[in-house]
């Protein structure tokens, strides 16, 4: 059968070779995009608060105004801070006698310390060298918050039509619509508080031990313990448990022990606040979050912490609204 001989079959071509060179295009830039839905969900109750009480156009401008305060600025003092204390952390470790001593340690028959000594003077040299490389995606950066913050101002000033220039796209009932994006909305919601809830925590925690058992820059590495917290399963280990190691190679076994309890206590708090978090918000299991937070943050990078469970959420809800529309129909 000849293929491509209607006008229909030919439009349908040029719609899909479009449609694949747009996403092409516009994937660098897939955080700015799926940001703008993000921070709509976040930010449209303060907008229909205010809109309620001024126009919506004035109202839409001073919810970006204190999105940007919330975010950007926050996110532009980390940087900063992260830029200007990593190269010093990394030439006083150079300096110190940290690695010397842990080249010398052993477990039983087996000599660990000269592989650690090596790992910890790659990790001090790219350290010292890639300070600045936070600079060096600004542009891009600077190109997907652009993105992110007009989408956010057109979408509080259309509230609903993104989403029904797409309804008629999707083949499942008005019900089973709508309840797929007050699972957007959920999931988004559960997402950022109870992940945020539990690295701010964490952080806390792990920078207060640190000035307690007497590391210096504690500060510094709580804000880091901060960032490295949202990242399931491995999350603030990868900041406390160097710093037990460097405790117990310098003689302070107290310390490493006090770090390495408060460190495992700490990293509990994933399985206390984010079940109650997602069971509260979006009734998803922990299970289906912790699976969809790994496979999404090795595909999307951080944004997949959201895309991963939103992503599973829907297969789930998809398998569900096929059976019940169509097989037993």
């Amino acid at each position: 059968m000849p293929f491509f001989d209607t006008d229909k079959e030919r439009a349908a071509l040029i719609v899909l070779l479009l449609a694949v060179g747009v996403f092409y295009a516009l994937m660098p830039y897939a955080t700015g995009l799926i940001g703008a839905p993000v921070l709509y969900v976040l930010f449209a109750p303060s907008h229909q608060w205010l809109a309620r009480r001024i126009r919506p156009g004035p109202a839409a401008v001073v919810v970006i105004l204190i999105a940007f305060l919330v975010i950007v600025l926050p996110g532009v003092w980390l940087i900063g801070m992260l830029v200007g204390q990593a190269g010093d952390v990394a030439s006083g470790l150079a300096k110190s006698t940290l690695l010397d001593r842990l080249s010398t340690l052993r477990v039983g028959q087996f000599e660990l310390g000269p592989e650690l000594a090596n790992i910890g003077r790659s990790l001090i040299q790219w350290l010292g060298q890639n300070a600045l490389g936070f600079i060096g995606s600004a542009t891009h950066f600077t190109l997907n918050l652009i993105f992110s913050f007009f989408g956010l101002y057109y979408l509080l000033l259309g509230p609903g039509e993104g989403w029904r220039g797409i309804h008629s796209y999707v083949p499942f009932s008005e019900k089973n619509v709508l309840l797929l994006r007050d699972r957007f909305r959920s999931v988004t919601l559960a997402t950022v508080i109870g992940t945020g809830l539990t690295a701010t925590i964490q952080g806390i925690i792990i920078g207060a031990t640190f000035a307690l058992v007497g590391l210096s820059n504690s500060v510094f590495w709580g804000v880091v313990t901060i960032v490295f917290g949202i990242l399931p399963v491995v999350g603030a280990g990868i900041i406390w448990v160097p710093g037990a190691i460097s405790l117990w190679v310098s003689g302070h076994a107290a310390g490493a022990i006090v770090l390495v309890v408060v460190g495992l206590l700490a990293g509990q708090l994933h399985a206390l606040i984010n079940p109650w978090v997602f069971k509260r918000y979006s009734h998803i299991h922990p299970m289906v979050t912790l699976v969809g937070a790994i496979a999404g943050v090795s595909y999307f990078g951080l944004l997949g912490l959201l895309i991963g469970p939103l992503a599973l959420s829907y297969f789930f809800e998809l398998i569900r609204m096929y059976r019940e529309e169509y097989l037993q129909a």
